[in-house]
């Protein structure tokens, strides 16, 4: 049986949202204009109120990614991951990866992000990540299946991994199912782990 460690990306190993960090950084790239911003804003408080769904929030928000093809959005990737790691990275879970790494234990970052701008963290990290899967069509980015969120990342790693596995640790900012199928399950709070599941007890 694999022995895997997963953990959420945003506000969890990496100290900020890279939803909104990757966005701002394509704004500066590309000088978006104000009102392209305010609707981004609008569609922000739209989806903080729940009054849309994941995906759709998602494929509306990143819609400031059209007619960047996945190349270009990748190269963009490079230069903005190359600037925010390690400073904005949690040093004790950065630590910890390379330590699992090394004993053999696969590490795996499971996000809600674009795959398009969040793979590059495995040059940086001896680690796997499974994002939100896109397509590039008519110059737009569109989701494949479902946002990677809640329930949906247990569905992805389930297809990821060859065989059975168990999730000795999760680590997550959301108190989301996947810490509770874990040995153990630490739910970051305030910038502090609180453990909510530990199924030795």
């Amino acid at each position: 049986m694999q022995e895997i460690i997963v953990y959420d990306l945003n506000q969890t190993l990496y100290k900020k949202s890279s939803k909104d960090e990757f966005f701002k950084f394509i704004c500066y790239k590309k000088g978006y204009k104000l009102v392209h911003l305010f609707q981004i804003g609008l569609l922000t408080a739209a989806g903080k109120l729940r009054l849309m769904s994941k995906t759709y929030f998602k494929e509306n928000f990143y819609n400031y990614l059209n007619k960047l093809p996945p190349e270009q959005v990748a190269k963009y990737a490079k230069q903005f991951w190359d600037v925010e790691f390690p400073e904005f990275f949690r040093e004790e879970m950065v630590a910890d990866i390379i330590e699992k790494d090394k004993a053999g234990i696969k590490v795996l970052i499971v996000t809600g992000g674009f795959e398009v701008y969040t793979k590059y963290l495995e040059e940086l990290l001896p680690l796997k990540v499974i994002g939100t899967i896109t397509e590039y069509k008519n110059q737009d980015y569109k989701i494949i299946g479902k946002t990677c969120n809640d329930g949906e990342k247990l569905r992805r790693l389930d297809a990821e991994i060859n065989g059975d596995y168990k999730i000795l640790e999760a680590y997550s900012d959301d108190d989301e199912e996947i810490l509770y199928k874990a040995e153990k399950g630490y739910l970051l709070k305030d910038g502090k782990l609180e453990l909510v599941q530990d199924s030795k007890k």
